[in-house]
């Protein structure tokens, strides 16, 4: 649009003529005058139509919110007495000159004030291309895309190199039948569950390495906290020395991203009510183990022996560390090799347990990782104790076979992030188009969300 400026640029034209384009927001009538507030991506501003502009009168009585117009004003100071201290563009008003109406909207189906915590969320949900215009929505996505923006920035700022994973694999990296299958050709493949083994793969070319990655999780839930698919930030790192290294470089990596949404964020979080978790200079770490203990020394309830922590342990065991240390995050690591993944690595001294650590926050498990098995040998053994078929991991062993440095990393899903942070009640409000078994865009049952 020839000559258009920004809302948000509005205060540096004071006492001129200018043209803005977006979305009438709000009309209200007040005697022989329209006010009106228009917005674009930028911000809000209030313009007036004056009765001495006859024409443009009749253009703003036909208005309702969602058109889409051009108009032409003069930036005007505001009476002091009706300036808004700390709003944007709270000092000035446009005076409106000229309408053209580019698009025009259909009445809206609710009121859009409602979006954002206050509309049940199915509606929200089979509206969804309205609904992303309200400033609360749009506030979530914003913190999420500060969220994967900041992770790719840690990493690189750490040498590590981005690659992309495929999505459909001839076999699962996590085991288990929660996959989904699909005819390739004549043949069977699946959705990837994780980049786990491609990042492995190109970790032992590259030495570090990362991903922003789609996976699919085909689990038949219609909890606040699953989806079928969701955007997985993935590292790995070679030449470690313990699993602590991978500990160490997480939670810089959590540290960095906190930062981040703390500086670009500010007003999401403010429109939101929303808190950034506390994360003191050395977050707590725990094996399972020692956490279990603590959980019954402190609450007396005993799941001492337990194979891994539920999701009440969770809750209880950041209960406990926040009150202790002030930290919102705790590092839990130790558990049993047996339960996770073939590639983990088996804690040497005591090989029942392997060197996979998870961090914990406000009593959800956010991130995962650990340190792998690097030796081929090794790796072969617990293929076979796996009961997988090497035949279908055959690229992954052949990186192996052909010498890798001690090795792990860690994975955690932008979505679960972004509802922790913003302390969202249901997942499904931290992704922009959810899947799960109840949705692909269109509701396909009417349970659930």
């Amino acid at each position: 649009m020839t000559g258009r400026i920004f809302i948000k640029d509005l205060k540096e034209h004071m006492g001129k003529e200018v043209i803005i384009g977006g979305w009438v927001d709000v009309r209200r009538d007040q005697g022989k005058m329209i006010f009106l507030d228009f917005r674009d991506m930028t911000g809000k501003v209030q313009g007036v139509i004056l009765p001495n502009y006859t024409e443009t009168l009749e253009v703003g009585k036909t208005l309702r919110s969602e058109f889409v117009v051009k108009v032409k004003g003069k930036v005007n100071p505001r009476p002091e007495r009706n300036v808004k201290v700390g709003v944007l563009n709270g000092e000035l008003e446009l005076e409106i000159l000229e309408i053209e109406v580019l698009a025009e909207a259909a009445t809206l189906p609710f009121d859009m004030s409602l979006t954002g915590y206050n509309l049940e969320l199915t509606t929200e949900l089979d509206n969804r291309a309205l609904v992303l215009r309200q400033p609360k929505v749009q506030a979530v996505f914003k913190v999420s895309e500060t969220i994967i923006d900041s992770f790719r920035e840690f990493m690189k700022k750490n040498m590590f190199f981005e690659f992309q994973a495929p999505s459909m694999v001839p076999a699962t990296a996590e085991g288990g039948a929660e996959v989904f299958q699909l005819d390739y050709f004549d043949k069977k493949a699946y959705l990837s569950q994780s980049p786990q083994l491609y990042k492995q793969i190109v970790m032992s070319a590259f030495e570090r390495c990362f991903s922003v990655n789609k996976v699919f999780r085909a689990e038949p839930s219609s909890t606040t906290r699953h989806l079928t698919e969701i955007v997985s930030l993935d590292a790995e790192m070679a030449f470690i020395d313990s699993w602590r290294d991978v500990r160490d470089m997480a939670e810089e990596t959590v540290r960095y991203i906190l930062k981040q949404i703390e500086e670009k964020n500010s007003e999401h979080l403010k429109l939101l009510d929303a808190t950034l978790p506390v994360m003191i200079e050395k977050t707590p770490t725990y094996s399972l183990t020692e956490a279990q203990n603590m959980i019954f020394e402190k609450n007396g309830r005993d799941v001492r022996g337990e194979k891994d922590l539920n999701a009440q342990d969770e809750r209880e065991i950041c209960e406990i560390v926040k009150n202790e240390t002030g930290s919102d995050f705790v590092f839990v690591y130790g558990y049993p090799t047996k339960k996770k993944p073939f590639y983990v690595y088996p804690n040497p001294e005591n090989p029942e347990f392997n060197e996979g650590v998870d961090l914990i926050c406000r009593g959800v498990e956010w991130l995962s990782g650990g340190r792998r098995v690097n030796k081929y040998d090794q790796l072969e053994e617990q293929v076979k104790e796996w009961n997988m078929d090497p035949n279908k991991i055959k690229m992954f062993l052949e990186a192996f076979k052909y010498g890798v440095p001690p090795e792990g990393g860690f994975a955690f899903g932008a979505e679960r992030l972004t509802m922790q942070i913003l302390g969202l009640k249901n997942i499904r409000e931290a992704c922009m188009f959810p899947r799960d078994m109840n949705r692909i865009d269109e509701r396909l049952t009417e349970d659930g969300y």
